[in-house]
């Protein structure tokens, strides 16, 4: 019963993730947050569920280190945007200025 609720308490935080993401968008770091919290959400219900139907955990392996993946791209990003233009306005942010 205590897997349920793991299983409830993430899919309520993927949920949580996605909002913050759609409302909060104004910053490159807070969509990378959002991002990285979308991920580790991911992760817990995939690990959880793996160990209930006895598949194995590669599965939820591959996603976090995927999530590892993204968010230390993000991050490079984020400093070059920071370094280069100052801010880290999402607006900010297009393929013109390049």
């Amino acid at each position: 019963m205590s897997m349920f609720y793991l299983v409830l308490i993430s899919a309520s935080g993927f949920l949580m993730a996605i909002l913050a993401l759609s409302l909060q968008h104004k910053h490159l770091l807070s969509v990378l947050l959002s991002l990285e919290a979308a991920t580790m959400n991911l992760f817990i219900m995939m690990f959880v569920l793996s160990n209930n139907i006895s598949f194995s955990g590669q599965t939820s392996l591959i996603l976090i280190t995927l999530g590892a993946c993204e968010a230390s791209l993000g991050l490079a990003i984020l400093v070059a945007i920071i370094r280069s233009q100052g801010n880290d306005y999402v607006y900010s942010v297009s393929l013109q200025k390049c």
